[in-house]
């Protein structure tokens, strides 16, 4: 829709331009009245579903709101023309108006508006936001050294009987808790209570239930730009301890904290989990720490990896290389992965237990290749933000969202 309304108005600029040279008058008149006519059209378009009305527009109705508003002064002031007609003005006018159209409506073509994909399950879906505090732990990050805080997001079925598994979801590098919401959304209409983290700082941003925001941490943003275990094993094996550290002790805390919450809180989500049956889900980042946890948890049923490096079982660094852990894999696994790394796989030292499992797979441990998909795409900014996630990507997915997805 937003490539719609740009092309629409860069249009409706050319028209104006084509007017003016060929009546040789800059037409103020006719552009005021064009200017409160698209206004108008604009609000009855959001009003009736046409335009999907978010934050995406909001630049463009105000530039909207303003050019009409002027022309409103200019059509009550009717003040003559009594500038010289020059033709240059008036082409440089639409290609001014033109890039003025296109700044906002940026937001709208980088996010364009798309269609939720409908969860297949019997269950309807309902979500709750709740913030934990984790008074043993001091922030890693940040300024404040203050007990760390959590804000996580549950998915489940509504108006349900009975108990259900957990799974809990820990997204990518610089992601958000909502990374992949069709995937809990569909798991959640099949009966599992879902349930994903914010790692605060290490995701993109994250709002609690007062609506304070926290950015991402600058200084982890750098270091997941620097990291580079090709050229240098000793410092990635570094920040793999400390990412890896933060994130398997949220999840891990988030965990118990449901646990508790089961026990002792009055929420109706809360019992609708079965704290017996208890999975754990990551994409990139988050699939590391997914593992790392499955690995060293007691009572985790499964693993799913959406395209994850072993890095938890990274004992160390010698003559060179990776050391990683010399035991089996002790819960059902399973590994996605896209073609951003199927054919890669064996040429990144991150990734040498994973080929292991390729190579050698051991009953319980399953993998996948979902083939036309990258990296990204296997997460709902895809869904979102195909623009954004075909530059992240370095290009575009063979297979469609809704087939990935």
């Amino acid at each position: 829709m937003g490539i719609i309304i740009f092309l629409i108005g860069v249009g409706v600029e050319a028209l104006f331009a084509v007017f003016c040279l060929t009546t040789s008058s800059y037409q103020c008149k006719v552009k005021s009245i064009a200017r409160i006519v698209e206004l108008v059209c604009f609000v009855v378009f959001a009003a009736i579903g046409i335009i999907e009305w978010s934050i995406r527009y909001y630049a463009l109705a105000a530039l909207l709101l303003t050019l009409a508003l002027l022309s409103v002064i200019s059509l009550i002031r009717r003040k003559k023309e009594e500038r010289k007609f020059r033709a240059v003005r008036v082409i440089l006018y639409a290609a001014g108006m033109s890039m003025l159209i296109f700044a906002f409506t940026l937001p709208a073509i980088i996010f364009p508006q798309y269609k939720e994909i409908k969860p297949t399950g019997a269950y309807t879906v309902e979500s709750a936001v709740y913030t934990y505090t984790d008074t043993e732990r001091i922030e890693t990050y940040g300024e404040a050294k203050s007990s760390r805080k959590l804000n996580i997001e549950l998915w489940y079925p509504h108006d349900a009987e009975g108990v259900y598994p957990l799974i809990v979801f820990s997204h990518g590098a610089f992601g958000i808790r909502s990374s992949n919401e069709t995937l809990y959304r569909e798991l959640a209409s099949h009966g599992y209570v879902v349930c994903s983290i914010d790692h605060t700082y290490h995701c993109l941003y994250t709002t609690d239930v007062e609506g304070n925001k926290t950015q991402i941490d600058k200084g982890y943003m750098k270091e997941v730009s620097a990291e580079d275990a090709q050229s240098d094993r000793q410092k990635s094996y570094e920040y793999y301890q400390k990412w890896m550290s933060v994130r398997t002790a949220d999840i891990d805390f988030v965990i118990d904290q449901i646990i508790n919450n089961t026990r002792s809180d009055n929420a109706a989500v809360y019992k609708l989990i079965d704290i017996e049956k208890i999975g754990v889900m990551g994409h990139s980042l988050g699939g590391s720490a997914a593992l790392g946890i499955g690995r060293v948890r007691a009572g985790i049923g499964a693993v799913i990896a959406l395209e994850s490096p072993f890095l938890c079982d990274i004992e160390g660094v010698r003559d060179g290389e990776f050391v990683f852990v010399d035991k089996s894999y002790p819960v059902p696994l399973l590994n996605v992965y896209s073609d951003s790394s199927w054919d890669i796989i064996a040429n990144r030292p991150q990734y040498a237990q994973n080929q292991a499992l390729l190579l050698d797979t051991p009953k319980d441990v399953f993998n996948v290749h979902i083939k036309g998909s990258r990296h990204i795409g296997l997460t709902d900014l895809s869904l979102s933000s195909p623009y954004i996630t075909r530059m992240l990507d370095g290009q575009k997915s063979s297979l469609t969202v809704e087939e990935c997805l």
